[in-house]
């Protein structure tokens, strides 16, 4: 009786050991921005991401998900992925831009905030867990940090440019953040179930070419997927509705 008990709690544990990692990773990425290491702060961040992603997964593989996870969750990820890239893009693009620098940083931290708050509510009573309302925070800091990224080993923005880009994003990205649009959750790809073969070469052909560059293919999907909920919303509707009207009787007789 007593050995289940220790397991039961150790299960717990576990989750919330990748949670506290998480955490760890966004106060590092702070520590690195007062040291103007603004990459070493950047990769910080992508590590935090990869410890949010596995602490959800362990406790739904373990059966150990609870409120206190949740909430531990969502306070890792405000320092991780809204206080820490807040600070990041503050130091490094917009403190010469005064009030309105750190204005639009506090609106991307807040929006971050009320993203993680609305996020807990929906999910208690949510039973459709394929879409994200809104862009999750950890993408809208990955965008953030995969541009430092980008910046530093290709793109080398000038002074006077790079500030206008980043306060032109972080306003983007506040607004996506506490949208409606829906972004694809990718929680029901299940990765026990049987693929094509071409399936599992298309998923080795994208790593090799992360794995061969990391700083442009890093951004890349960054971007794709922070446009991806903009683009199915509004641009693929107005794409069949075109379609649509093409193919109407009659839509040719002008010819």
């Amino acid at each position: 009786m007593k050995d289940d008990s220790n397991k039961k709690i150790g299960v717990f544990i576990i989750p919330s050991v990748l949670t506290a990692a998480n955490l760890f990773c966004g106060f590092y990425s702070i520590v690195a921005v007062f040291k103007s290491d603004y990459v070493t702060a950047a990769i910080a961040i992508l590590i935090a991401m990869l410890f949010d992603g596995f602490d959800g997964k362990v406790a739904r593989l373990t059966n150990s998900t609870s409120r206190f996870g949740v909430e531990f969750d969502s306070l890792s990820d405000l320092v991780s992925f809204g206080v820490a890239p807040g600070l990041l893009i503050y130091t490094w693009a917009l403190n010469g831009y005064g009030k309105i620098g750190w204005l639009a940083v506090f609106l991307f931290i807040v929006c971050g905030a009320m993203r993680l708050a609305r996020f807990n509510v929906r999910s208690s009573g949510s039973s459709d867990n394929r879409y994200f309302l809104g862009l999750p925070i950890p993408a809208a800091a990955g965008l953030i940090v995969t541009t430092v990224i980008f910046d530093h080993h290709i793109l080398e923005m000038g002074k006077e440019l790079r500030p206008i880009v980043v306060l032109i994003m972080t306003y983007l990205l506040a607004y996506l953040m506490v949208s409606t649009i829906r972004y694809r959750s990718f929680k029901d790809v299940h990765l026990g179930e049987r693929k094509p073969l071409s399936a599992l070469v298309a998923a080795v052909l994208i790593l090799i070419v992360i794995v061969a560059e990391p700083q442009i293919m890093l951004f890349v999907l960054c971007v794709l997927y922070a446009s991806s909920g903009p683009v199915e919303r509004f641009l693929v509707p107005a794409i069949r509705i075109v379609r649509r009207k093409a193919h109407e009787p009659g839509a040719h007789k002008g010819r």
